[in-house]
């Protein structure tokens, strides 16, 4: 695989409870594509991962989200489960976490319920997104225009449906991540 993410710094934020392979498939390609992988959580130590609603396996956090800045990363991929981005949300300090990547017009990925915590953020007003379909109302009173499709790109924030939609998704995240800032990926 070519490396068009070498010299590229990519965060993955999540907390127990995240769909397992919505995790781990995307940082295996984006580490694949040359990038630095950086799981940031709210949780210290290890989180549990799901397979739908069975426990999976615990992953070691590698930074807290107290200590982390958009800044320093070039992408933040946002994966799924119920009770990940619902805990998320409720957390200001990776909400406004979230924000930064927009108000530093960087690309961000989020499959699944995902999206949840860019609502919470205030960031999907006139987007083009997707997610799994129950968020499809939350969505759109937020002010999205919400759609079903495999994968949906809006000027760098990449968004895709469920696990099946994950190579779509992977593929479309490591483009963007390899283009950059994009000028309309904002708050």
């Amino acid at each position: 695989m070519s490396k068009k993410l070498q010299g590229k710094r990519i965060a993955f934020l999540a907390t127990d409870g995240f769909e397992q392979v919505e995790l781990t498939k995307p940082w295996q390609s984006i580490q694949e594509a040359g990038a630095e992988v950086v799981l940031v959580s709210p949780k210290d130590g290890k989180i549990q991962g799901m397979n739908h609603d069975e426990k999976a396996d615990q992953f070691t956090v590698d930074m807290s989200v107290n200590d982390a800045s958009a800044e320093d990363f070039d992408g933040l991929v946002l994966p799924g489960g119920v009770a990940n981005p619902d805990t998320l949300r409720m957390c200001d300090v990776s909400v406004s976490f979230i924000r930064d990547f927009f108000k530093q017009h960087k690309p961000v990925a989020a499959i699944c319920h995902g999206p949840w915590t860019l609502i919470e953020a205030g960031v999907v007003e006139g987007r083009r997104v997707t997610s799994w379909p129950s968020l499809k109302t939350d969505l759109t009173n937020a002010g999205a225009q919400w759609v079903d499709e495999e994968c949906v790109c809006d000027e760098g924030l990449v968004t895709s449906r469920n696990p099946d939609d994950l190579p779509a998704f992977c593929e479309k995240a490591i483009e963007e991540f390899a283009e950059g800032k994009h000028a309309e990926q904002t708050t």
